[in-house]
Parts: C-alpha cells; structure tokens; sequence
C-alpha cells in the first residue's frame, strides 16, 4: 500500500480560486487572498469569496487557516459550516476590509468557525 501525503509546500498561486466546500459537497465560493501573520510568517486567514455572481455583490469572509482542510484530490478546500450559516453571517466586502489586529474581530471570526485564536 502506497502512503499518499499532503504536500508541506505549495505556492499561493496554486490555491488561489480554489472551490471550497463543505463536508455535505454544498459550495461555499472561492479563496480570494490570504492573510500572512507577519511576526511568524504563517498563513492567518484565507479570504472566501460566497455568493455574488462575477465577483460582483459577493460578501467576503476571513477563514481561520485551522478551519480549513486542503483536499488534494479534488484541488478544493473543505470547510464544516453551511451556506445559511454564511447568509447570516457578518461579512465585508472588497472595499472595507475588518482589522484583523483587532483581538474582538479575531475572537469573533474564530468562534463562528470554532477554531482557538
């Protein structure tokens, strides 16, 4: 038996408008950008894109890194919230981004994926 593994290294680019979705096989969009932290240089939030057609009238959502699962397979990222959950959820768009910095925004964002800070 062959052990197949996640890569340790991939470009940004390569995972740049990948589908996401959620356990159930429901879409969820795509990831827009990433947000590196700086001080320890990691990968802090993948921006998803839902809803909109074209990219117009789309909410964004800063995903938790840890709330994600790359599936190599399917190049998708596997994400266990549903898409009403995103309906309701604050979101923001292109133009008015949160502050991230802010630790209220972070605790926030993580507690509605349920990931730790």
């Amino acid at each position: 038996m062959v052990a197949h593994s996640q890569p340790r290294v991939l470009s940004a680019s390569t995972l740049m408008n990948n589908p996401v979705y959620n356990p159930r096989g429901e879409s969820l969009g795509k990831i827009e950008e990433f947000m590196l932290d700086i001080p320890t240089g990691k990968v802090a939030y993948a921006v998803l894109s839902f809803g909109g057609i074209l990219g117009f009238g789309d909410k964004l959502f800063a995903i938790p890194w840890a709330a994600l699962r790359l599936d190599t397979e399917k190049h998708a990222f596997v994400l266990d919230v549903s898409p009403e959950t995103l309906k309701r959820a604050k979101g923001f768009d292109k133009d008015n981004w949160p502050d991230l910095a802010d630790t209220r925004t972070r605790a926030e964002i993580h507690e509605l994926y349920k990931v730790q800070p």
